[in-house]
């Protein structure tokens, strides 16, 4: 299997399984003399762990991670660092009845046409467990990105659950952390709660939209053609298990508008650099950034693993029914927030490293 790493000066690979020993990444280019320990790292991931609320699966990891290589008396020294998360709470019982069952809208088949084997306790690599390692790197990231003049702050929110959005008017970022849904808009976070305690109820699961917002990234950081921050952003957002669709600032909605309500026009700001009358370009043209915030959106689709019956077909052809025990996320979607955090993290600070070899 290859493919387990992204990213180019700043670079992570992910290792491991959801019912594995353990997993973790190991992130080269990371500069040397940063600061970096395991309480650092640990303040992300306990973002992003299982069993917090009853929104999530109940699965309880305490995802402590581990430095293995590239931090000596609390400094990276420029080499390699390896993370590392042991899982403490499998129950791979939970999938025997399904071994030779593919889940409908899993990655199940597609692994056995391609490998002639699969993991089916949990899905191995295709588990949203895999993500855990994402956001270690992520918070590798972050500190690579203080040495951003200003700083940069990036910060995520759950805005859909199922047809149901956030009122934007309402948009309230420090009632992110305020609720179990990462939702800013306080009202919404109520009455999704409602909504999702029914979908758990009924053993089923619905898909999410999560909006992800970088503030501080100064203009030019992107390459022109085939390194464009918005396509990097893209493509590291879609390799999040379970993403289906990303947009950049307005998204799908520039179709809808006449190019004069999509130019962004600019005046001069009172600090001497443009300031912008509007996003729709998400703060990226032509590839590099424009110095506005960047804005990405993603769409996650509901959990597949559901109590429901689904008819599908066995590893010998045969026609029949499955339903999947355990402990699912009725919405993936809500966990996904820090992992949309740290993917926006790790392209970040790729670019950044890349800029600064300009400079």
């Amino acid at each position: 299997m290859a493919g387990n790493g992204i990213g180019t000066q700043f670079r992570f690979t992910t290792f491991g399984e959801s019912h594995g020993v353990a997993l973790g990444c190991v992130v080269d280019g990371v500069p040397p003399l940063m600061d970096l320990d395991e309480a650092w790292i640990q303040s992300f991931l306990d973002r992003r762990k299982p069993g917090q609320s009853r929104f999530t699966t109940q699965r309880r990891e305490p995802d402590a991670v581990r430095i293995l290589s590239g931090v000596f008396e609390g400094k990276t020294t420029g080499t390699p660092v390896c993370l590392m998360i042991e899982n403490e709470d499998q129950r791979s019982k939970d999938y025997g009845d399904i071994k030779d069952k593919f889940r409908p809208g899993h990655a199940d088949y597609t692994y056995w046409e391609r490998y002639g084997i699969r993991d089916y306790r949990g899905g191995g690599r295709s588990s949203a467990r895999e993500t855990a390692a994402r956001v270690a790197a992520g918070a590798v990231a972050r500190r690579v990105l203080e040495a951003v003049p200003g700083g940069v702050t990036i910060r995520g929110a759950l805005v859909q659950v199922g047809p149901h959005k956030v009122d934007r008017a309402r948009w309230d970022w420090d009632q992110v952390d305020q609720n179990p849904l990462f939702c800013p808009d306080a009202v919404a976070a109520e009455e999704w709660a409602a909504y999702l305690d029914g979908i758990r109820k009924n053993g089923s699961s619905v898909g999410a939209v999560v909006e992800v917002v970088a503030s501080g990234v100064p203009a030019g950081l992107g390459e022109p053609i085939y390194d464009k921050l918005d396509s990097d952003l893209a493509r590291a957002m879609m390799t999040i298990n379970a993403v289906k669709g990303v947009e950049i600032g307005a998204g799908f909605a520039v179709a809808e508008l006449t190019g004069e309500e999509n130019a962004d026009e600019m005046r001069a700001g009172p600090d001497g650099k443009p300031a912008f009358l509007s996003n729709n370009a998400g703060g990226i043209l032509g590839g590099l950034s424009t110095g506005q915030d960047v804005v990405v959106r993603f769409a996650v689709k509901p959990t597949s693993s559901i109590l429901t019956p689904r008819r599908t077909l066995d590893v010998h052809g045969n026609e029949t029914d499955i339903l999947t025990k355990g402990r699912h996320d009725p919405c993936v979607g809500i966990r996904a927030v820090p992992v949309g955090e740290a993917m926006m993290a790790c392209v970040l600070a790729d670019h950044w490293l890349r800029f600064r070899a300009y400079r």
